[in-house]
């Protein structure tokens, strides 16, 4: 549904290739190509003895959980394939400890010189009812920053579950709001969604119709004008939105950490 869903993930690839630190660094998606079915036979046995699986996912849930291993015939934190490979599989990106300075640099950028003292930061994340692990992140991350003290507000809040982003004016009362996707990339739900569900995007079947036409023929010139129009005036508030946290060069750090924190086994 949006071409740029794969960009970052791809762009992470590219820069792990880079520093030549594993012999193959490859990607699979569940709804592109190469598929994670068909990434059971990206490398040859012969030459690549283990495999490092590293889920570019913000939360452990539905897909880490249930999709994947059984996608790729994995049985554990160690599968041994019948060629003698060993598939070792990783944490999601989404629970590694940069997170929350990955979070906090983000919202810093969006709203540089905004008194962080009138200012509620917002974590918004997707939430759904098919795994109740998946709002654990946002609210892991939410509770860390503000036992930090800096903002004068911390919310982790969601698009299909409670606390709802869209009640964001109730939620808050400081005269800033930052806001920042808890996604691993710039797709419909932070191009279109998200702004439409606080009030900075127009909604109704016609204007989203007309969102995702617009999406797939020039999809990130709509992101990047969402993005950098702000701060938007409402009620006399101004909200500040973000770009989602996947898209930062230093996710590419952190999956190299939690692949070879897998490869080296507990300890």
């Amino acid at each position: 549904m949006s071409p740029d869903s794969s960009v970052p993930t791809l762009a992470h690839a590219i820069e792990i290739r880079r520093q030549n630190i594993f012999g193959e660094v490859q990607c699979a998606f569940w709804k592109e190509e190469p598929s994670l079915r068909d990434a059971r036979f990206l490398f040859d046995p012969a030459v690549i003895r283990e495999v490092c699986v590293v889920p570019n996912f913000i939360s452990e849930g539905y897909f880490t959980q249930t999709v994947i291993p059984r996608e790729l015939e994995l049985n554990g934190r160690v599968t041994k394939r019948a060629t003698g490979q060993a598939w070792i599989y990783a944490e999601p990106v989404g629970n590694h400890p940069l997170m929350t300075d990955l979070l906090l640099q983000r919202a810093r950028e969006i709203a540089p010189n905004v008194p962080e003292g009138e200012t509620s930061l917002l974590i918004v994340a997707h939430g759904t009812d098919l795994n109740e692990n998946s709002a654990v992140a946002a609210k892991r991350e939410a509770e860390k920053i503000r036992a930090l003290g800096c903002y004068a507000n911390v919310l982790n809040v969601y698009m299909e579950e409670f606390p709802l982003v869209s009640d964001w004016t109730v939620l808050t009362s400081t005269p800033n709001v930052v806001v920042v996707p808890f996604f691993i990339s710039d797709g419909l739900h932070s191009y279109q969604d998200i702004p439409i569900l606080i009030g900075i995007a127009e909604g109704g079947a016609a204007s989203a119709k007309a969102s995702a036409a617009a999406s797939t023929s020039s999809p990130r010139r709509n992101g990047d004008e969402i993005f950098r129009r702000g701060p938007y005036k409402i009620d006399n508030r101004s909200v500040f939105y973000a770009p989602s946290i996947g898209t930062d060069s230093r996710v590419a750090d952190i999956i190299v950490e939690l692949a070879s924190a897998a490869a080296q086994g507990p300890g």
